[in-house]
């Protein structure tokens, strides 16, 4: 009896031992991972507006570089793999390429970067649950939104058809399950040389070329908080109803202007074609050399840049606000090209219309907007 009573508590002591390793181990490994087990004590957090501080691209740069980034590892996030038919899956994938290029330009290593941010939001419960839907989160209003590119205009600007093909591959891989571990359950990122008010406030994991990635603090930053999976439910987006078949026939809601300029006023525009185009720009065949007026403001100038293309197949305006190192030609001088504010390419014959500023001058929240130094 005395021996079967041993061996019980010899069993017992065993099991016991076992069960303080197992928690033990599932500590040092959800340490390790980032994970925070502590439950939520609030609903989630607000999904602020970009609101860019008041600095220059030289002060943004250095108070980004002041922020360290987190220490140690963070987790990877798991595969996504999208949930709905065959209608929605295209539609899906259309929003994805469009936020691909226009929020990282023609850029793979950007671009999958951008593609993993998108997909986590969608996955987080402060986000809509779909593709569509986080990309276009507050585009009907003017200021708000959370992807620029959705309401600052830069959509009448078209890249060609093998730079859709590339980045529709790209989305095609995230939403099939390609996981790009650099920037970890970030669902923020901005440019190296702007400052969101947010900034501060987020834990800072990565940088991927000139962006930034970052997520929540504590639960809402954790593997905990990123259980959904979208509801595989993809809406219509009229605004890519010219750039995508899948969103052919979309029209805006009630009250919105699908025509308006958004973050343009329109008046404005047209004093400056009036006051600049017929008396400060220099011809050279198809190419134009404007000065700008920096006051008039830089989301003018792609508006400003067609007005004086006209109806030119073909045309390219070059910019500067400064007119002492404005060139007489094409041929110029590299402080002159270093110098130069605005680019503008109208190709019809390509299907491509691209603008571009010059981000040391004036400050872009979109990378795929910038010259290449």
């Amino acid at each position: 009896m005395s021996r079967s009573r041993t061996r019980q508590r010899q069993s017992l002591l065993i099991i016991a031992i076992l069960a303080v390793i197992t928690v033990v181990l599932a500590i040092v490994i959800g340490a390790a991972s980032g994970e925070d087990s502590a439950a939520p004590t609030s609903p989630p957090p607000a999904v602020e507006p970009v609101r860019l501080m008041a600095l220059s691209a030289a002060e943004a740069s250095a108070a980004n570089a002041e922020q360290p980034f987190v220490t140690g590892r963070f987790p990877a996030a798991r595969p996504f793999h999208f949930a709905g038919d065959a209608a929605n899956s295209a539609r899906a994938a259309d929003c994805l390429t469009a936020a691909l290029l226009y929020e990282a330009g023609d850029d793979a290593d950007g671009q999958r970067a951008v593609a993993q941010v998108i997909l986590n939001r969608v996955r987080h419960p402060a986000f809509p649950k779909s593709i569509c839907g986080v990309i276009f989160q507050g585009s009907e209003r003017s200021t708000g939104c959370q992807f620029t590119f959705t309401c600052d205009g830069a959509l009448a600007r078209r890249y060609g058809d093998a730079a859709w093909a590339r980045a529709r591959g790209i989305a095609i891989d995230a939403m099939t399950g390609a996981v790009d571990a650099r920037v970890g359950l970030a669902t923020h990122y901005h440019t190296n040389w702007v400052r969101p008010y947010w900034s501060p406030s987020l834990d800072k994991l990565a940088q991927v070329g000139t962006h930034l990635f970052f997520r929540w603090p504590g639960f809402w930053g954790s593997p905990g908080a990123f259980r959904g999976n979208g509801t595989g439910q993809e809406p219509l987006e009229y605004k890519l109803a010219a750039l995508s078949s899948s969103h052919a026939g979309a029209t805006a809601p009630l009250g919105v202007d699908a025509d308006a300029p958004a973050l343009v006023d329109q008046a404005a525009v047209n004093a400056a074609v009036a006051a600049v185009v017929p008396r400060r720009n220099l011809m050279l065949g198809d190419t134009i050399i404007l000065t700008l007026e920096r006051g008039q403001g830089a989301e003018s100038f792609p508006a400003l840049a067609q007005a004086a293309c006209g109806s030119r197949p073909y045309c390219k305006v070059l910019a500067w606000t400064n007119p002492q190192l404005r060139p007489s030609s094409e041929d110029m001088s590299d402080m002159a090209r270093a110098s130069m504010s605005f680019s503008y390419l109208r190709d019809e014959g390509r299907d491509l219309e691209r603008a571009l500023w010059n981000c040391d001058e004036f400050a872009r929240d979109n990378m795929a907007q910038c010259m290449r130094r």
